[in-house]
């Protein structure tokens, strides 16, 4: 159980924690203490309806097909070592996440609607949250699974609440390029890490 909670959170952990539009968003908006709390909300429900829709669907297909798990383990393998290479390849380069730029967000619902949109028209999404951590789930059993869901929502629920309550304080280590460089490289040998186990599994 602790196991496969422990292994849902650093997952998520590793793969929601990078650069992208929807972290400079919720930092953004941090920052300029503009509806933080709406933010923080959408970001989070959604990543646990789609956390939950991969642990389930995928548990079904297994169920109906027994061999599509093979199917979906080796794109999760690929996948993984894929985005574990990019995000090595990607600490080669200075980046900073510039979430201070730009005007007015406006109200609520235009506030809404684009937290919406930047997590839902994200096609990453589907491919991390349903397809990747719905594969790797079903290698933790079937009480298992849903610990790990847990641990995936709860890194989910920690980092979006991290990101935008705490954006002040940490504003300008997260402006600095060498943290995501540094960021970059742990994602990049956790993303490995998985991959050759769930190869090996």
């Amino acid at each position: 159980m602790l196991d496969s909670l422990t292994t849902g959170l650093l997952t998520g952990l590793s793969l929601i924690v990078a650069i992208g539009a929807q972290n400079a968003f919720v930092l953004r908006q941090g920052l300029r203490r503009e509806h933080v709390g709406l933010v923080v909300a959408i970001c989070m429900l959604s990543d646990v309806v789609l956390i939950a829709a991969g642990v389930a669907g995928i548990g079904s297909i297994v169920e109906h097909a027994p061999v599509a798990l093979d199917v979906v383990r080796w794109l999760g393998v690929a996948f993984l070592t894929w985005y574990g290479v990019s995000a090595l390849l990607r600490a080669r380069r200075a980046e900073s996440l510039r979430a201070s730029n730009g005007t007015a967000t406006g109200g609520r619902g235009a506030v809404a609607g684009k937290a919406i949109a930047l997590t839902w028209l994200n096609p990453h999404v589907y491919l991390d949250t349903v397809l990747l951590l719905g594969s790797i789930a079903n290698h933790q059993g079937g009480v298992g699974r849903w610990w790990f869901a847990v641990g995936a929502c709860l890194a989910s629920v920690l980092w979006f609440a991290g990101l935008g309550y705490g954006a002040r304080a940490a504003g300008p280590l997260l402006a600095n390029p060498r943290a995501w460089q540094v960021l970059d490289v742990l994602i990049g040998l956790t993303m490995l890490a998985i991959a050759t186990s769930l190869a090996l599994g």
